[in-house]
């Protein structure tokens, strides 16, 4: 089961595991993220062991029996780590592939040589934004931070000035453009045009992602003054070496699994019939999972060979490359386990029963939807289908292009300010190696301006056309 399949199980089909009334949630939810912070902050205890303790907290200020509780945290865990626990085991081994056969070190040495100075954000951000237009998240993540954390360490930048246009042009690409899950189950829930949402996707996500990324990295730099952390960045190894393998290799290897994933996306839109060959075919060679490993299969011979690896070297090269993710894996599965435990005890439901009874125009309820619903499962998915659910029938009497901006401010409400329920603040948190009120600062803020920004050009957009 896919992730995208898990979360629309959960938010849907899943029934509450305590009766609480809409007050005691609210409670719970704030005394559960209160627990969190504080046993981080204060006490300093290690993020995984304060996220299970906060979910068990969550679960009885909720009055869920505690058997209950321990269930749906397992169930989260288990749910996120099998969906991108494998995606960042193989991306750490092709991040450590890279890195030791000295493919990594022509990429930055190439960038850092035609891409230098001011120009160097604006080359992160076009270069996540489009490598983030056919793949989750998270897979994004993990094959683009190694390679922003060497350009940052070898060139002298700050991490933030690298980082933040990344995981802008990624954030972006997740939200508002389609064919990413989120915005194409919106499409379906709704009735919009593939190609009217697309267009006008990219057309707010082009000034979203500017603002969001280049221009806010500088100030994020200020807020958060850190190096690249060392510890995810192996001394240069090219310096070691007779010899590495070319850019024009190095950089078909990184691609080959985004171009897998594209192909999947393009060809799942242009055939659309689950029982054709074609499909049947790009559907398995296109999943996260295969394309990945195939582009750590071809790794071997286009990375570690020509380096002059033999057999024995690369076999110890992979072990080294998974012993760094170890605690990276605990903590984002235990924010997926903090996060089905939000849901399962009818956080979701409570949101929207609420909402309900708001009088507001149809994008900003939308919009607005999203957002709580974000804040409270920290899902991006979950807030998109259940948003989408609710203000389908909406749709009925809109046009074409306001049934399409209805699915964008749908999903810039999705990325409202991401916190300690979102497990890829966790994922960033630990790549970067920052406090939790250092990621606050510049990862949360982020998510938040792209939503914002997002959400307003959405509504601008609609007084126009």
């Amino acid at each position: 089961m896919t992730r995208l399949n898990a979360e629309l199980l959960a938010a849907d089909t899943v029934e509450p595991i305590t009766s609480a009334g809409h007050a005691q949630l609210g409670i719970a939810v704030l005394a559960g993220i209160a627990v969190i912070v504080l046993l981080i902050t204060r006490f300093k205890l290690h993020a995984f062991l304060a996220l299970t303790i906060g979910s068990l907290a969550l679960g009885a200020f909720a009055g869920a029996p505690l058997d209950k509780a321990i269930a749906s945290f397992t169930t989260g865990l288990g749910a996120t780590v099998a969906g991108v626990g494998v995606l960042i085991a193989l991306g750490a081994i092709l991040g450590k592939m890279l890195a030791d056969s000295g493919g990594a070190d022509q990429i930055v040495d190439t960038i850092l040589a035609r891409a230098g100075g001011r120009s160097m954000p604006w080359a992160m951000v076009l270069i996540a934004s489009v490598i983030g237009l056919p793949l989750f998240f998270e897979v994004g993540v993990v094959l683009l931070i190694p390679v922003v954390l060497m350009v940052a360490k070898r060139g002298n930048y700050s991490l933030m000035r690298i980082g933040i246009p990344a995981l802008a042009g990624l954030s972006v690409m997740h939200g508002l453009v389609p064919p990413h899950p989120g915005p194409l189950v919106a499409i379906d829930a709704v009735g919009a045009n593939l190609g009217v949402t697309l267009a006008l996707g990219v057309l707010v996500a082009v000034p979203t992602v500017v603002v969001a990324g280049p221009l806010f990295s500088r100030v994020a730099a200020r807020w958060v003054d850190v190096p690249a952390p060392d510890r995810m960045i192996p001394q240069r190894p090219s310096e070691d070496l007779e010899k590495r393998p070319g850019f024009g290799a190095t950089l078909a290897t990184i691609l080959l699994p985004v171009v897998l994933m594209l192909s999947k996306a393009l060809v799942d839109i242009v055939v659309d019939d689950p029982e054709h060959t074609v499909q049947r075919v790009f559907d398995v060679v296109g999943s996260p999972l295969i394309a990945l490993l195939t582009a750590v299969l071809v790794g071997i011979f286009t990375l570690l060979r020509p380096a002059g690896f033999a057999k024995d070297r690369i076999s110890g090269l992979v072990e080294k490359g998974l012993a760094p993710i170890a605690g990276i894996l605990l903590i984002v599965g235990a924010g997926g386990g903090f996060k089905q435990t939000l849901i399962d005890c009818g956080v979701g439901r409570m949101v929207l029963d609420i909402s309900k009874d708001w009088s507001i125009p149809a994008l900003l309820l939308a919009w607005l939807i999203a957002v709580v619903i974000r804040l409270a499962t920290g899902s991006a998915t979950v807030a998109t289908i259940s948003a989408a659910g609710l203000v389908a029938p909406l749709a009925a009497d809109m046009s074409t292009t306001h049934t399409a901006l209805l699915v964008l401010a749908i999903g810039a409400g999705s990325l409202f300010f991401s916190h300690v329920n979102d497990a890829g603040f966790w994922l960033v948190k630990e790549y970067f190696g920052l406090t939790v009120g250092q990621n606050i600062k510049t990862w949360s803020v982020m998510e938040t301006i792209i939503s914002v920004v997002g959400g307003g050009l959405v509504l601008l957009l609609s007084l126009v056309i």
